[in-house]
């Protein structure tokens, strides 16, 4: 049996139901982020089902399969680069951006395809990943509104993300803010005020005043039913949408202890090792080539050693695990991100 995951759709669409009726509450639309599953059409189909509003995803060849798959959303593509734009602008409705020159490319191919290209522009909030400074914004605008078959439909900020900054109360009025300005400056009206993603549920389910922030980017809440600062459940939602599963290909009493010389392992790192006598050791045919192991958590009562490229070595406690048994873990994002890129993983929908 090779590793699989097995995905539940209805779990995923009940939690994209849920969150959409939990955002609309405050005026907010969602994008359903799709990178983590590798852009799985099913998996797609079933936030649209549960009311998302636009897909979005990072990666244009993850468009391309879902746009192949039949579905008829919009999209947005979450990160665009110059090299790409002539496909960005064939495949995507809405593309995030933050640099000129790709904006130049991207109303250069939009003249050549007859086609008007969407456009949120990021805006850099605190958290260092990518984005326009606040005091730069206007003239950004200023020049991007210039250039031809390309229209500007909202700003957007990320969070929680590289730096780990908080969405909170002042960042989101910052942005809220912005969006006015540029509103009243240039006599426009912004369709989308995208603040942020998952880490977003504590501010949205704190505030009585979301301002003009009226979109967000989720992907982990619905897939995982959990927001991202503490990664604390949310109420309501399914946790167990996604497991992994493995066989058991060796199971035999060891000591816990190597015997010899102790050097590096097979990543460059020295282990150091307990010494709990002797235990039942059993070694799972999954390894770091296929999943994060550090993201995995066992179902059954053992706990995790330790992994090499191909393997995953358990201790069972007070349990007779027999070659052939199968072991399931729950995944944290990292893991389902691995897991899902994973060609040695099978997929399957239940």
């Amino acid at each position: 049996m090779i590793p699989r995951i097995e995905i539940s759709l209805s779990k995923i669409r009940e939690n994209a139901s849920h969150l959409s009726q939990i955002y609309a509450d405050k005026g907010i639309s969602l994008m359903g982020v799709s990178k983590a599953v590798l852009g799985e059409p099913k998996i797609a189909k079933a936030m649209v089902d549960g009311s998302v509003k636009y897909i979005a995803d990072s990666r244009i060849e993850n468009i391309q399969k879902m746009k192949a798959a039949g579905i008829t959303t919009p999209f947005v593509l979450l990160r665009t680069a110059l090299s790409q734009a002539e496909l960005v602008v064939q495949v995507a409705d809405i593309s995030l951006n933050s640099e000129m020159e790709t904006l130049k490319k991207l109303s250069h191919f939009a003249q050549a395809q007859n086609k008007i290209h969407q456009i949120i522009v990021m805006v850099e909030m605190g958290d260092l990943r990518e984005g326009v400074l606040a005091t730069n914004l206007s003239a950004f605008i200023s020049e991007m509104l210039s250039l031809a078959n390309l229209k500007l439909v909202g700003l957007g900020c990320n969070l929680a993300c590289f730096g780990g900054v908080e969405p909170d109360a002042h960042n989101m009025l910052k942005l809220s803010k912005l969006a006015g300005e540029i509103e009243k400056e240039f006599s426009l009206t912004l369709a989308l005020v995208s603040g942020g993603n998952s880490a977003n549920y504590n501010w949205v389910h704190a505030t009585s005043e979301v301002g003009k922030i009226n979109n967000l980017r989720i992907g982990e809440s619905i897939l995982l039913g959990c927001e991202t600062l503490s990664r604390k459940p949310i109420a309501g939602l399914h946790l167990d949408a996604f497991r992994l599963v493995a066989e058991v290909i060796e199971s035999k009493v060891k000591p816990s202890l190597p015997s010899g010389t102790i050097g590096q392992d097979a990543f460059g790192q020295i282990p150091s090792f307990k010494d709990q006598g002797n235990f039942q050791r059993v070694i799972l045919g999954l390894g770091r080539q296929d999943v994060d192991i550090s993201g995995l958590q066992p179902e059954a009562n053992t706990t995790i050693l330790g992994a090499s490229s191909d393997h995953i070595i358990l201790k069972a406690q007070n349990q007779n695990m027999q070659v052939g048994d199968e072991v399931n873990f729950q995944l944290d994002y990292s893991a389902l991100l691995s897991a899902m890129t994973s060609p040695f993983i099978k997929k399957k929908f239940i």
